[in-house]
This record gives structure tokens, C-alpha cells and sequence, in this order.
């Protein structure tokens, strides 16, 4: 077992917070977006209006958006620091109970206790922390998760996503404004659901048609309302 294996433990740890505030972030961008400037077109066909409404709660989302991503992770963070200083104050007031307690890990991990006992024993003569960090929490004491990469990504994705209704519902011609927009954002939901299921490991079909699914339900719902209120379908 390599003493250093946290350091590949903390990279995938990152690469999948940023992947997961990724996708998470493009989804919300485009359904949010996509929300508004439909309802926004069944009330009204001005198309500088609801450029206007769509640019808005693009910039309010993605600050949402990279603000929540911030605040969550910051507290990931926190947990994980409080656990990386935890088994650091341990090590250095009571080395051999955390020597056991490694064992123990190891031997809950399909190890027998004499090579778990001999393992904990080499792996904490080399750098004890990170060993300790890396079996027991999955951890890397100097690669922990960075909430600045959730948030910068969620920003980023929301909108990146967000800008393909709003450049879908001004761009395309009056006629086929709001179908054209309700098309490519029901196919970009297909793509963030198939992606969102192959980084988590699950079935695609069912994450791709529920995510469809609350999309077309949202632009239905407030198309209708906007047309209930409005003066143009």
C-alpha cells in the first residue's frame, strides 16, 4: 500500500467536486433560464424585453448558484480539516492507539491483523498523517476540497447553460421562438442528464428522462402563466 496513495484519493475527491457543481450548475442554468424567458415570451413577444429578463436572472443565478457551491463546500471543508487535525493531535499525543485504529481500518478492509498490523506499522514510519488520513477518511491533509473550484465552476456552467435558451429565444424568428428554444433546451437537458448519471455510475435512460421531464414541465407551467397574464402567445 503506498503511503502517498491520498494524493490520488484528494485529486479524484476535487475532479468530481468539480465535475458534480459542473453539471449541477449547467442543468439549473438552462432550466432556470429557459424558464423565465419562455414565461416571459407567453406574456409579451418584445424581443428586448425578454432578452432583458433572461439576462437578469442569468446573472443572478450563476451568482446564486457559485455562492451556494461556495458556502456547502466551505463546509465540507471545515469537516475535513476538523478530522485532518484531529488524527494530527492524536499522532502526536497517543501514537500507538492511532497506530491501532489504522490497523483496525486495514483489517476492516479484508486485510488479516498480522498483515494489517505489519502495514500500519511501515505505512506510519513513512509520512503518518497522510497515511492515516488517506485509510481511515479518504483524505489528502494537503489536497483537501476547494470550494473556490466548486464555485467558480457552478459560475461558469450556469452560464454556459444558461445562455442557450436566452440566445435560442432572441435569435430565432418570431414563429419559432418559443418551440425552437423548448427543442434545444429539452436536447441539452438529455446531454447534462446522460452526463450526470455516467459520472455517478447510474442508468442513463431514467436520469435523462426525469431531467427532461422537469424541464419540459417548467416551461410549460410558466409559459402558461405568462400567457394567463400576458398580451402575446
Amino acid at each position: 500500500m503506498d503511503a502517498h496513495g491520498g494524493d490520488d484519493i484528494g485529486s479524484i475527491g476535487n475532479r468530481l467536486n468539480w465535475l458534480r457543481a459542473g453539471v449541477l450548475g449547467a442543468n439549473d442554468g438552462i432550466v432556470s433560464v429557459a424558464g423565465i424567458v419562455i414565461g416571459v415570451a407567453g406574456a409579451t413577444a418584445d424581443r428586448s424585453t425578454i432578452l432583458i429578463s433572461g439576462v437578469a436572472g442569468l446573472v443572478a443565478g450563476a451568482f446564486s448558484m457559485a455562492g451556494g457551491e461556495y458556502t456547502s463546500v466551505s463546509t465540507q471543508r471545515d469537516t475535513e480539516s476538523t478530522l485532518v487535525e484531529a488524527e494530527r493531535r492524536e499522532l502526536r499525543d497517543d501514537p500507538g492507539a492511532a497506530e491501532d485504529e489504522l490497523a483496525e481500518s486495514l483489517e476492516r478492509r479484508g486485510l488479516s491483523a498480522a498483515t494489517a498490523r505489519s502495514a500500519a506499522r511501515e505505512l506510519s514510519a513513512g509520512d503518518p498523517l497522510r497515511a492515516h488520513a488517506a485509510v481511515e477518511f479518504g483524505l489528502d491533509p494537503d489536497d483537501l476540497t476547494n470550494p473556490w473550484h466548486a464555485a467558480v465552476s457552478s459560475f461558469i456552467a450556469f452560464t454556459c447553460g444558461a445562455l442557450l435558451p436566452l440566445l435560442a429565444i432572441t435569435l430565432l424568428p418570431d414563429g419559432a421562438r418559443v418551440w425552437g428554444c423548448a427543442l434545444a433546451v429539452v436536447a441539452a437537458l438529455a446531454i447534462t442528464g446522460y452526463t450526470s448519471a455516467h459520472l455517478g455510475g447510474a442508468a442513463k435512460g431514467p436520469a435523462m428522462l426525469r431531467i427532461m421531464a422537469v424541464g419540459a414541465a417548467t416551461m410549460i407551467v410558466t409559459y402558461a402563466v405568462g400567457s394567463a397574464f400576458g398580451i402575446a402567445a
